[in-house]
């Protein structure tokens, strides 16, 4: 599996890294390349006028900066609408992306936005679905109040030469019934589109580690335990610092 991950601010309870399948910073018997991968998710917050001074104006060279501190290859931004992502894009130039608004599968509404580093992966494939019961069109799912997306890509490492997918998506914050069959659709897509090939999955999830969503994801489908994910926190190469919640509240001073 992926021997560093990295969990940076975020705005609700449990929002965390998944991994699963074999490692692509691990050598196999041809004596392939490895390499650290370093992966971020991050609830940057919508932009707002409600926010007064903390809106996103005065926000946007922090955020930028975060994600150039941490020396991110990949970053899952979760609650990006269109301007944010067009201010990230001049702010982090040597960073690419991709996603579309959740609204309308074009500009409306928040982005699922992945940002990547253009010197050390490539894109292979790239989509987004919904999360609801007709993935394939922008529908809000079962009792959500918002269209909910998983933004996701297929990357080919430019050092190693090895390939793995990225997921990234933000789970309702009102519907019960939502954030648990989103679990169930993320595990089902997964396998379907990644096989057994490395995955890592960037969100925002609105659950706490007792939850259903999150106990679905961390122990698989019951019809099929394979599609279980692993939470990054116990496994990544550096241990979890600060409070067990991950929620910010975008202060900067709460930032690890």
């Amino acid at each position: 599996m992926f021997k560093r991950m990295m969990l940076v601010a975020l705005v609700c309870l449990a929002a965390t890294l998944f991994c699963v399948g074999k490692g692509i910073n691990q050598s196999n018997s041809s004596g392939a390349k490895q390499a650290d991968l370093r992966v971020m998710t991050f609830n940057i917050r919508l932009n707002t006028p409600s926010d007064g001074a903390n809106q996103w104006p005065h926000r946007k060279e922090i955020a930028a900066s975060m994600i150039r501190f941490h020396k991110a290859d990949i970053a899952g931004l979760q609650e990006a609408l269109k301007d944010q992502v067009d201010d990230l894009t001049t702010l982090l130039p040597e960073y690419q992306w991709f996603g579309v608004g959740r609204d309308d599968g074009q500009e409306a509404g928040e982005f699922m936005a992945v940002f990547y580093r253009k010197d050390r992966l490539e894109v292979l494939q790239q989509s987004t679905f919904w999360l609801s019961a007709t993935p394939e069109s922008p529908t809000k799912g079962w009792d959500a109040m918002c269209y909910r997306v998983v933004t996701w890509g297929r990357f080919k490492d430019k050092r190693t030469g090895r390939s793995f997918y990225l997921f990234n998506t933000h789970f309702d914050h009102v519907g019960e019934v939502a954030r648990r069959e989103s679990a169930v659709l993320l595990l089902r897509r997964i396998k379907e589109l990644a096989g057994s090939d490395p995955v890592v999955v960037t969100g925002d999830f609105n659950s706490s580690p007792d939850s259903e969503p999150y106990q679905i994801i961390v122990n698989g489908l019951s019809s099929d335990p394979s599609t279980k994910l692993i939470d990054s926190e116990h496994v990544a190469k550096y241990p979890h610092h600060g409070p067990d919640g991950t929620t910010t509240r975008f202060i900067a001073a709460n930032l690890p």
